[in-house]
């Protein structure tokens, strides 16, 4: 199943950043979760942490089928990367994020591309063919490339005072060229799907756009690697202050001013332990899922 989200292109400011919101409004908090993976249910779980606290207003309402919805509240909502493989249930994610684009307003669901999207992009060039990513069709690639360039998934956002991105970056980034950058490896990719062309131009835009695509030279998340591969432990205590994911924890983990919110698969086998965070312009913060279905808001 590809993601299907809206024909329409969202306005570049909007894509951007926070600050592009209209400025009448009250500065909206911003939720984000990473690492899916197809884990549906546990989503779910995280999603519905800001219901099940007392101080917090819900980010999505379930209806009676259990679907989740656009709560209308002043919010944005970051799915941070690595929607699919793994889990049982790639293609309800993949429909969950495309209803919460469609029902929110512009601008107000942001998807950040993780390495398992890139793998979906250049399907071929890795040899991950028993995951989700490995057996899409060219249909869903094309999907993917518009979506990109529709502005609804992004190599980075910038938020209040951190920059989300899948895995993140040890050096300061202009957020608006890197997402230029990933536009432009989707377009070249588009063309070139379903022709002759396409296996090298697979791996052409990993080459040619390093910033964001590229992978390390002696291991695909090592230090040289891009916004979407590179591992949390090459992230300095000096580097810029981010949320990432990517890396996996069984709880949040802060070093310096990058936190990692990369925590549903390693708490899949406990009771607890799902993960959001919320950010405001005062403070950052995590909500966490705890074995007796109540939630604690703790700061990071």
């Amino acid at each position: 199943m590809p993601l299907h989200v809206p024909d329409t292109e969202l306005d570049p400011s909007l894509r951007d950043e926070v600050d592009a919101l209209p400025a009448d409004e009250t500065p909206p908090a911003i939720i984000s979760i990473s690492d899916i993976h197809g884990y549906l249910d546990a989503a779910r779980s995280a999603l519905l942490t800001l219901t099940d606290h007392p101080e917090t207003e819900p980010v999505v309402v379930a209806d009676e089928d259990g679907r989740l919805h656009w709560a209308d509240e002043n919010y944005v909502l970051v799915f941070n990367g690595d929607l699919v493989d793994r889990g049982p249930a790639n293609d309800e994610v993949l429909a969950l994020v495309a209803r919460l684009i469609e029902e929110a307003p512009p601008g107000r669901v942001r998807v950040t591309l993780g390495n398992h999207e890139a793998l979906m992009l250049s399907r071929d060039q890795f040899s991950f063919d028993n995951w989700f990513s490995g057996q899409v069709d060219d249909e869903a690639r094309r999907r993917l490339c518009e979506a990109i360039i529709a502005g609804h998934v992004v190599a980075a956002y910038r938020g209040h005072n951190v920059t989300y991105a899948h895995a993140g970056s040890d050096e300061s980034y202009d957020v608006s060229a890197v997402n230029e950058s990933l536009v432009s490896a989707a377009e070249e990719l588009l063309a070139a799907i379903g022709t002759d062309d396409d296996l090298a131009v697979q791996g052409r835009i990993i080459e040619a756009y390093p910033e964001v695509l590229g992978v390390g030279a002696t291991h695909l998340k090592g230090p040289d690697a891009g916004l979407i591969w590179v591992d949390f432990e090459h992230l300095s205590t000096d580097a810029p202050p981010q949320v990432v994911g990517h890396t996996r924890h069984d709880e949040p983990r802060t070093n310096g001013a990058v936190h990692c919110q990369n925590v549903i698969r390693e708490t899949l086998d406990s009771r607890g332990g799902e993960t959001v965070f919320v950010e405001t312009p005062e403070a950052i913060s995590a909500l966490i899922r705890q074995p007796d279905g109540g939630v604690e808001q703790r700061p990071l």
